[in-house]
């Protein structure tokens, strides 16, 4: 029934049987949605949910599930469930359902994929940069290590991000590196940003801040 509810040119489906099947295939595919039973032959569907919410916190997360107690719809949600669908269910709402929530996710990754202020474009899919010089823009060719720091202040805006911080999370804490070493990339990126370099401000004693002139530009 799920098939036929789903079925579509622009859907794959994958399906898992167990918890453990499951974690396997999320591991190695990225999913858009994931329907889930509470119920499960070698485990339960809540503590999956709560897993996944770690490892994956913007993946949408639908029970379909014959559990219909107020009290389990409050435990699907507090473990972190997007939607909550009982058995037996209509086709066509389950369709909706999930074809709502992928709408709202394209448009969302529309939003976030591209930013822009007055001085600079940030395209994310294409990892195109573009800096406003003599009042047009132009575009620049980064690294991806610099691309990455650059997306990395991008989206933390007004935030003052020490270096300790930028170092576990662009670099990762298993990695060694000195956190003088940052300096030398913000440096380098910088120079690339010529004439908007301002945007990515030194905080004396505190680490670095993503300082636009303006608010991001739809």
């Amino acid at each position: 029934m799920v098939s036929q509810a789903l079925a579509g040119p622009f859907l794959d489906l994958d399906w898992a049987q167990t918890v453990h099947e499951a974690e396997i295939k999320l591991s190695i595919t990225q999913y858009q949605i994931v329907l889930l039973d509470i119920e499960l032959p070698d485990g339960n569907g809540l503590d999956l949910c709560s897993r996944i919410q770690v490892q994956s916190p913007e993946l949408p997360i639908f029970f379909l599930t014959s559990h219909s107690d107020l009290s389990e719809k409050v435990l699907g949600f507090s473990a972190g469930a997007d939607d909550y669908i009982t058995k037996p269910f209509n086709p066509l709402e389950l369709k909706a359902r999930v074809e709502a929530k992928l709408k709202k996710i394209q448009a969302l990754r529309k939003t976030i994929d591209f930013l822009k202020w007055k001085e600079i474009e940030i395209n994310k899919s294409s990892q195109e940069v573009r800096i406003l010089e003599d009042n047009k823009f132009k575009s620049i060719e980064l690294t991806a290590l610099e691309f990455k720091l650059l997306t990395y202040f991008a989206n933390r805006k007004g935030n003052v991000i020490d270096r300790e911080t930028m170092l576990n999370d662009i670099w990762g804490e298993d990695v060694h590196v000195y956190s003088r070493s940052v300096d030398t990339h913000v440096s380098k990126l910088r120079k690339k940003l010529g004439p908007v370099s301002y945007i990515i401000e030194s905080v004396h004693g505190a680490g670095y801040k993503f300082s636009p002139s303006d608010k991001p530009v739809s």
